[in-house]
């Protein structure tokens, strides 16, 4: 297992430098930092915003093509179903092709079900356009995190995978907005949500571009593929320059394949502990967020669908954004575990509060006041956590495969709380649907429990069973011979001054002990 600390100049001389791992978990925050979030970011606003914008498209089609209440959810839910089957499957191939390779594929995906939904003469065509548009978001959820987790360094690396995760903030908001500005504007309704899901197909087009100027992630091509000099390469030109290319041996790890990574009993743990986590709340976030248009109609069912857009724009700007801004900020001092258990209690405890004194759910300002609340500690939380958390506890031969497994049963839990929300309210009402969302919180908060700690440790140190490094024969070239000469002449005066053996030149005394690691170097 490599040491997260620098190595000696001593030790890097005789046992050659630090390996590509080593020179990312240490690199300082940089521009090449701020280029990957900002291309794994604005993929990540195609998804939030394909994803919300539908609620508001689902009011309106559900009376333009008078559909059932059923209806109403498999046009809502179809997208988030897709997505439980594109992270399975996308994440599985990340892991087996490459990260960049499917990182295009999906962003390709997603322009095509954009497109279609728009052009949807019916009801069939757009569960069939969701599901298509939902395949490519679902794989973009393991390859962002991912990516951004491998591109980072120890330190900070919540806040950076973080960021990614936050540009679903922007999707948020861009959503309702579009939905006010259209309806204000007297565009019909027909016209109105044609526009509002043709335009996502807008930043998926932009990604396919810069995901094509980013190398793959160095340290799949240096551990899994063992292409420890092209990474290094790579990282170095794309970095411009603040990370080396690394000079030594070339390092790979022990490859898992899937039965054994399922089969593993630590693998296992920590599949149920990120996924079932991710199920739970996703069933409350989702089943909540994408019905709340409905949630509002019974606090106060006077209210026009515009006021509930306000409403609705209002949450996410005083309370979500906040949180999402507050969890970047500090959750790599917080801890990424300990975040989730703050999220998950304080869930419970307003969902738990609004379902148990009637008179909050009929009153608009205390009810958004106590939602808001949930909705600020659910972004400061596992919202941005459960995101997070699988892109760092699983070996890097299986982290797109892990992630995508969790975020596939996440989603699956999303198309419950979509179907299941609606229902629930219906039968049980809304202060029932909540005392249910709180309990899932408890749940997840007691799932947290089996997580290890992450934050500002190493990815290998993770799970050094399986990334621990085997080293084949050094493969250099001579640019990196002359380096390595030069790095040489740098290191000798220290490894002098460090040796006990060695002696200053002083009248009678002129032989200098020459230590036998110098020789043995030279």
């Amino acid at each position: 297992m490599t040491s997260s600390s620098s190595p000696t100049a001593e030790a890097a001389f005789t046992s050659g430098a630090p390996s590509v791992s080593d020179l990312l978990n240490d690199a300082p925050r940089s521009k090449f930092h701020r280029r990957t979030v900002l291309v794994s970011g604005v993929g990540f606003f195609t998804d939030a915003y394909d994803l919300f914008v539908i609620s508001t498209v689902a009011t309106l089609v559900a009376t333009q093509w008078r559909l059932s209440t059923l209806q109403t959810s498999w046009v809502t839910g179809s997208a988030i179903l897709g997505a439980c089957f594109g992270a399975f499957i996308f994440g599985r191939l990340a892991d087996v092709l490459g990260r960049k390779r499917v990182y295009t594929i999906v962003a390709g995906i997603m322009i095509v079900g954009a497109l279609a939904s728009a052009v949807a003469p019916g009801f069939i065509w757009m569960v069939v356009a969701r599901f298509v548009l939902g395949l490519g978001i679902g794989g973009d959820y393991p390859v962002s995190a991912v990516l951004m987790s491998e591109y980072s360094n120890r330190k900070d690396r919540g806040r950076m995978v973080g960021m990614v995760f936050s540009m679903q903030a922007l999707g948020l908001i861009v959503g309702p907005l579009v939905g006010l500005v259209l309806l204000s504007s007297g565009t019909s309704h027909e016209m109105t949500w044609r526009i509002m899901l043709g335009l996502g197909a807008i930043p998926a087009a932009g990604v396919i571009y810069l995901r094509s100027k980013m190398p793959e992630s160095p340290r799949f091509k240096s551990q899994v593929q063992g292409k420890a000099d092209q990474a290094g390469e790579d990282i170095a030109a794309y970095s411009d320059g603040v990370v080396e290319a690394p000079i030594g041996s070339v390092q790979t790890t022990q490859r898992l394949g899937l039965g054994q990574f399922l089969r593993n009993r630590r693998m296992f743990l920590l599949l149920t502990g990120t996924a079932g986590s991710w199920f739970l709340f996703d069933y409350a976030y989702y089943g909540n967020t994408l019905s709340l248009p409905a949630i509002l109609k019974e606090v106060d069912s006077t209210a026009s669908l515009e006021t509930k857009l306000l409403w609705t724009l209002g949450l996410f700007l005083v309370f979500a954004v906040p949180g999402y801004v507050v969890a970047v900020m500090t959750m790599d001092r917080i801890g990424h575990r300990r975040l989730q258990f703050i999220g998950f209690a304080v869930m419970a405890g307003a969902f738990l509060t609004l379902a148990g004194f009637a008179h909050l759910t009929t009153m608009v300002v205390p009810f958004l006041t106590i939602f808001g609340l949930s909705y600020f500690f659910v972004e400061f939380g596992p919202n941005m956590t459960t995101f997070v958390l699988p892109s760092e506890v699983f070996p890097v031969s299986m982290r797109t495969t892990g992630h995508g497994i969790a975020a596939g049963i996440g989603k699956l839990g999303a198309f419950v709380g979509v179907f299941l929300v609606p229902q629930l309210q219906k039968h049980y009402g809304l202060r029932g649907m909540l005392a249910i969302a709180g309990i899932a919180a408890i749940l997840g908060f007691a799932l947290t429990s089996i997580l290890p700690e992450p934050a500002r440790r190493n990815l290998e140190d993770m799970h050094g069973e399986f990334d621990a490094p085997r080293s084949s024969p050094p493969q250099i070239s001579p640019p990196q011979i002359s380096r390595a000469f030069d790095h040489a002449q740098s290191a000798l005066p220290l490894i002098v001054q460090q040796c006990p053996d060695a002696r200053a030149d002083v009248p009678g005394h002129k032989a200098t002990t020459v230590p036998k690691t110098l020789t043995d170097s030279v």
